[in-house]
């Protein structure tokens, strides 16, 4: 046999493999799922929560501008990568790493790169809970009039009182957990594609809904005016780095949930293009948010810089002031317990997968261990606002140090040996015909950012960090 035709072989053998294996894991039904799930994946927190808080400490406009220059220039190159991994590879992250390494001939410690994100992803749930937790809980109290006249002091009061209550935390925790878990267990399609199915429609709807009512009730051209007209004095070579780190946060970078994801697509399906339409779905709804948020607050007198306390404490304020509040206020809370839970979803499944594919474990008792370890990680979050508020690891609570490790530096960290292992340890070849756009114009400017761009950027962020820059 010619050389050739031993590749040819080996090639055909290892597609095989792969579709052997896929069959055995299941697959997506269609593109379109994949982008709800990826959608889901992407779309959580990030954007209904910490999108319009850091948009209004950071001057509005300008910085809208510089995230979504991130999003392009980082965000979709890495996306891309992630996915072409997970559907190269047919693994969990922590496998699909590997085997690519092993068909580059490099080492298979790279697999650090799926490993790290999987960790983090596993990590990033545990007080993810908890946030998800307090939106479920504000719920009903939205609902039964809870806000209905309060003063700001009295919101923060409000809050104060849930944060200083564990059980009604740990419950509240629990029952997105138990969601979570439920879902997940039930598989790719029977579980995870039909939940996300309703679940994205739905939020769709509701934050279309939201928008709606603050463009009749709220003062909306001068929220729109703050989102969209940009003014550079406002503008500091912090934000520059807070956008930056956004772009890769608000996608679900580094953490695992996108090369689990790109491990279920099915043969065929262009990465670039659903790549780029999960990263403008997002940054959608991170806008329609601002859309949702910032003509209520400047239409009740409110901060539009009020921090992280804008959603849960700011908010309430208005929604006890303007018309139909109670309504209002409980769809944008169900809303965004919605968010936090496709998020929540994909977010597990890394953890899951590497269980079911490394032990041979069924899914259900992957998930069952999975959630019992996540339960009580999640405890010392919940304790961070009570029990074990004085107690403090590096000058921040626990719950404050799980944040910013996962999120300002594992979730970077993993970002960076994954461009650096597509970029210079697979053979160009091979990732031009797993990412499927050919080798014109369109790959050659995804390689460069992939090689050279994209972990500058990332290196800026963690410069930045260490306050060296």
């Amino acid at each position: 046999m010619t050389d050739k035709s031993s590749l040819a072989a080996g090639t055909l053998g290892g597609a095989s493999v792969r579709t052997q294996q896929s069959a055995a894991r299941g697959l997506w039904s269609s593109r379109w799922v994949f982008f709800l799930a990826a959608t889901g994946s992407a779309v959580g927190l990030g954007n209904i929560w910490k999108f319009p808080y850091i948009t209004g400490e950071n001057g509005g406009g300008a910085f809208v501008l510089v995230y979504l220059g991130c999003i392009l220039l980082i965000g979709i190159p890495l996306l891309m990568a992630e996915v072409m991994i997970g559907r190269r590879g047919r693994q969990n992250p922590d496998g699909a790493v590997a085997r690519l390494a092993r068909e580059a001939g490099a080492s298979t410690k790279w697999r650090v790169a799926g490993w790290l994100g999987g960790l983090t992803g596993f990590l990033i749930l545990s007080f993810y809970l908890v946030v998800a937790g307090w939106a479920l809980a504000y719920v009903p109290t939205t609902l039964s009039g809870g806000f209905n006249g309060v003063t700001g002091e009295a919101s923060g009061e409000l809050f104060g009182a849930l944060l200083a209550n564990p059980l009604r935390l740990i419950l509240c925790g629990s029952l997105v957990l138990a969601a979570t878990m439920l879902i997940v267990g039930l598989g790719v399609r029977g579980g995870l594609e039909r939940s996300l199915r309703f679940l994205m429609p739905g939020l769709f709807v509701l934050l279309l809904a939201l928008v709606g009512y603050a463009a009749l009730n709220g003062e909306f051209a001068r929220g729109v005016e703050f989102l969209f007209v940009p003014d550079f004095s406002k503008l500091t070579a912090t934000s520059v780095l807070i956008a930056l780190g956004h772009a890769f946060f608000t996608l679900s970078l580094g953490c695992g949930a996108m090369m689990v994801y790109g491990s279920y697509l099915p043969e065929g399906t262009s990465i670039a293009k659903t790549s780029i339409l999960v990263a403008l779905a997002d940054t959608a709804v991170a806008l329609l948010a601002g859309l949702a948020i910032f003509p209520l607050v400047f239409g009740n007198g409110l901060e539009p810089g009020a921090g992280p306390g804008l959603i849960f404490v700011t908010l309430p304020i208005a929604f006890g002031q303007m018309p139909l509040g109670q309504l209002v206020g409980g769809l944008f809370f169900i809303m965004l317990v919605i968010a936090a839970l496709t998020s929540a979803i994909s977010l597990s499944e890394p953890s899951i997968a590497w269980m079911t594919e490394r032990f041979g474990m069924s899914r259900m008792k992957a998930v069952l261990t999975s959630g019992a370890l996540l339960w009580l990680l999640s405890l010392g979050s919940v304790f961070s606002f009570n029990y074990w508020s004085e107690y403090m690891l590096f000058g921040k609570t626990f719950f404050d140090s799980l944040d910013y490790l996962t999120t300002n530096w594992l979730m970077p960290l993993g970002g960076l040996c994954t461009v650096l292992f597509t970029g210079w340890v697979l053979k160009e070849q091979t990732v031009r015909e797993a990412i499927g756009i050919g080798q014109g114009g369109l790959f050659r400017a995804w390689w460069l950012l992939l090689r050279f761009g994209t972990p500058l950027a990332i290196v800026l962020v963690f410069l930045n960090l260490s306050g060296l820059i």
